[in-house]
């Protein structure tokens, strides 16, 4: 069984010094917990790693502050953004369009690698970040000679959309030009998500497979007082973020109140960005259900899922990696729009033996949700293997490898480069 390391622990804070090593971790937060809470693990592991170092998280998470950073982490807030259903962007909340939205983004994070001038950069998912905004700031790090980093999570989409979406906005040339280094936070003999894109010759020996992010047990462990389900086995239901979760929890809400029997009561917790209105609507039925309880955002999501004896969960990159590290027997319902992401993760993670995988037939054109077979995949979830049984060397080796990777430039006392003050011209 994979063992759960309490993170964050209560080392003594190393002296601060202005010569000590920095990283920058750009992540472009549209409408989720996904990136903030990948690019959290990895500083998080960074600082725990290199105690001496500053990391600083540039992010447009409109949630970002209700996450528990170790010392050596800030973050700098962007105006955030939010995707539409149509896979289109608009601004989450100010009054302005999108284009000068991210010009304003883009100002500010240029102004932030001016400023803080990292030796390390890593940059989530999007290579030249979204709509081109990171473009500036990749120039002037390029010309200081930081180390760029591109990390993507183990699936991105199905190549064919990939290689549309990344040709348009200039991601390709990107990989060329401006980063040393590309990490998959996943194993190679998962899956590839750089596989059937032109120019392989041009990357390929940039690409580095570290494994999977393993996530621990938050400490120091909160008063958090848990709805009584917790205090026995329980069925953990997370949609993620919630924005586009309504579907997985009607259909375990409908389960429960078809069948009666269903062995495990199950806690459902909604997500930040679930609408009021179907959180209204699902609290309401979930009074009437003695086998269900609610509870809305919980940051840190790690302590329920380590209580947890099962989970259903749509399957995004973070949710599968906690699967993994607290090595719950799972039920994964992905979404297959608008990115096929989480079902080809689903689907090849099925074939692996890994969880056990349900498609929602009223995304994929089938049908209505039957609640009888929900609740026959409910019945049987707590007598599912947990991933471990499928016994995967280096599976959640991608935290240390990482680490490992990056030794290089973050070991030292001194910063290995030139301070800014003495940088090349920007």
């Amino acid at each position: 069984m994979f063992s759960n390391v309490v993170d964050l622990a209560g080392a003594e804070r190393p002296p601060r010094s202005p010569h000590a090593p920095r990283v920058l971790i750009y992540s472009h937060d549209t409408f989720g917990l996904g990136h903030i809470r990948r690019c959290r693990a990895i500083a998080n592991a960074l600082i725990a790693s290199f105690p001496h170092i500053s990391v600083i998280i540039i992010s447009g998470s409109s949630v970002i502050s209700s996450f528990q950073f170790g010392d050596g982490v800030d973050y700098v807030r962007i105006p955030g953004v939010e995707k539409r259903g149509d896979g289109g962007y608009e601004p989450h909340h100010l009054n302005l369009d999108l284009g000068g939205t991210i010009r304003l983004r883009s100002d500010i994070i240029k102004q932030t690698v001016l400023s803080f001038d990292p030796d390390v950069v890593i940059v989530d998912k999007e290579p030249v970040g979204l709509r081109g905004e990171l473009k500036p700031a990749l120039d002037i790090l390029r010309r200081r000679g930081a180390r760029i980093v591109l990390g993507l999570r183990d699936v991105l989409d199905e190549p064919a959309k990939l290689l549309e979406e990344w040709h348009h906005g200039g991601a390709l040339e990107a990989l060329d030009s401006y980063y040393d280094d590309i990490f998959v936070y996943g194993l190679e003999n998962v899956y590839q998500p750089l596989a059937g894109l032109p120019g392989q010759h041009r990357f390929a020996d940039k690409v580095r497979y570290m494994g999977y992010l393993k996530r621990a047990v938050p400490s120091p462990m909160p008063p958090n007082r848990y709805p009584r389900i917790t205090k026995q086995p329980f069925i953990l239901v997370t949609p993620g973020g919630g924005g586009d979760g309504a579907g997985v929890i009607d259909w375990v809400i409908s389960a429960y109140e078809t069948d009666p029997t269903i062995p495990l009561p199950a806690l459902i917790v909604f997500g930040p960005f679930m609408s009021r209105e179907k959180r209204k609507d699902f609290a309401e039925r979930i009074a009437r259900n003695p086998k269900l309880e609610g509870l809305g955002f919980e940051p840190r999501l790690e302590l329920l899922m380590n209580r947890a004896h099962c989970v259903v969960a749509m399957g995004g990159y973070n949710t599968f990696c906690e699967v993994l590290s607290f090595d719950k027997p799972a039920l994964i319902v992905p979404r297959v729009k608008p990115r096929l992401e989480q079902a080809i993760r689903a689907q090849r993670a099925e074939e692996l033996k890994l969880i056990d995988m349900l498609y929602d037939p009223s995304q994929t054109g089938e049908g209505e949700r039957d609640p009888a077979v929900m609740a026959a995949a409910l019945h049987a979830l707590p007598r599912r293997p947990p991933p471990s049984q499928a016994f995967m060397p280096d599976l959640l080796d991608g935290l240390p490898a990482i680490s490992r990777a990056l030794a290089d430039d973050l070991s030292s006392p001194v910063r290995s480069r030139m301070l800014a003050q003495a940088a090349i011209p920007s």
